[in-house]
């Protein structure tokens, strides 16, 4: 017996008792996981946060929604970005005077966001059991293109109100219908030789700025905030 026809035989056994008429959608499957693998306070969540984001080799960085700018325009001039690309609800107090600003725009081809420095995003939700941050292409997120294509992500999570405890918390905040970037750490990938190669898929440095904020909570898939 082949490993296909094992296989097979378990989901027949697993289906015995099912009518043949009756589809998957006429079943409610339980979904009665955990939602959260611990108890936390905010603090505790985002220090869960930036720990994992680094354990993914992203550059975490904490700060006051006063120290955000300053914060911003030090790891521009440190990387030395001449021109950055920001969706158009990315304050314009984010951004140093001197430094070239380029509005996201259908116009922007791929060559032409390579050629920029840097990209900077809010984001949509952040997970810290996985250190993961989640786009959805909202208003000071834009296009999926613009966090794949630049060499250089900064990426600014507004603390707690965006950041959650599980993945299953993450998805009630999002909706299925918008395309979504899920980000933990840097773009890597490995060869057959389990060399880690960064930068192959998107951006090779991703910096993440947590800034406390008196932002009201995330709304549910469906809401406004």
């Amino acid at each position: 017996m082949s490993s296909r026809d094992v296989v097979l035989a378990r989901v027949r056994r697993a289906l015995a008792d099912v009518p043949r008429e009756e589809g998957p959608e006429e079943t409610a499957v339980p979904r009665d996981y955990w939602l959260r693998h611990a108890t936390r306070n905010d603090a505790q969540r985002i220090g869960l946060l930036a720990e994992n984001l680094a354990d993914y080799r992203a550059l975490v960085h904490r700060c006051t929604s006063a120290e955000l700018p300053a914060v911003i325009e030090e790891l521009l001039r440190r990387r030395g970005s001449r021109s950055v690309v920001a969706p158009w609800a990315v304050p314009g107090d984010w951004l140093p005077d001197d430094i070239e600003r380029v509005d996201d725009s259908p116009a922007l081809s791929p060559h032409d966001l390579d050629a920029i420095d840097t990209v900077v995003t809010g984001c949509a939700v952040a997970v810290a059991e996985t250190g993961t941050i989640v786009l959805d292409t909202g208003e000071d997120q834009g296009r999926r293109l613009i966090s794949l294509v630049p060499d250089h992500h900064i990426c600014v999570v507004h603390a707690p109100s965006q950041v959650v405890d599980s993945v299953p918390q993450a998805l009630k905040h999002l909706d299925p219908a918008r395309p979504q970037t899920w980000i933990s750490g840097p773009s890597a990938t490995s060869d057959i030789e389990l060399d880690r190669v960064e930068g192959v898929h998107g951006p090779r440095t991703l910096e993440v700025i947590i800034t406390t904020t008196g932002r009201s909570p995330l709304p549910e898939a469906g809401q406004t905030s």
